[in-house]
């Protein structure tokens, strides 16, 4: 609260900030394997907490981040895309739908362009009647 000259006492307006969302930070698997060889030279009591705060990470990450390790999933370390997972088989058949459709159109150019060859030789055939074929 504060006063003003004429004695009136006015309440201070609360900070109505808004403040951004934080974002989640995504690791590259080179980063996370930096980050686990780091862990691994850590020899004091206190190296490993105090490597997790610089970082800004928990520790059940290093746990997660050795298993891929181990178990050679270098994917794994890889951020994974959220989602359902695209299936092979609805690719596959559309990839073969668009395939069917372009050759259809392929085949509908080539039948048009001998309908038009048919119809130009039965007219030089008209226009030329002494011609033996």
């Amino acid at each position: 609260m504060s006063e003003n000259s004429s004695g009136t006492v006015k309440e201070a307006m609360p900070n109505t900030e808004v403040v951004a969302k934080a974002k989640r930070k995504r690791f590259t698997a080179a980063e996370k394997l930096r980050i686990l060889r780091e862990v691994d030279a850590c020899q004091g009591s206190g190296e490993v907490g105090a490597l997790l705060r610089r970082e800004g990470i928990y520790s059940s990450y290093l746990t997660t981040w050795r298993r891929q390790r181990e178990r050679g999933e270098l994917e794994g370390l890889a951020p994974q895309k959220r989602g359902p997972k695209p299936d092979p088989q609805a690719i596959e058949l559309a990839k073969l739908r668009r395939e069917n459709e372009r050759l259809q159109e392929r085949l509908r150019q080539a039948e048009l362009i001998i309908d038009v060859q048919k119809k130009v030789a039965q007219m030089l055939k008209e226009h030329n009647p002494e011609d033996p074929s």
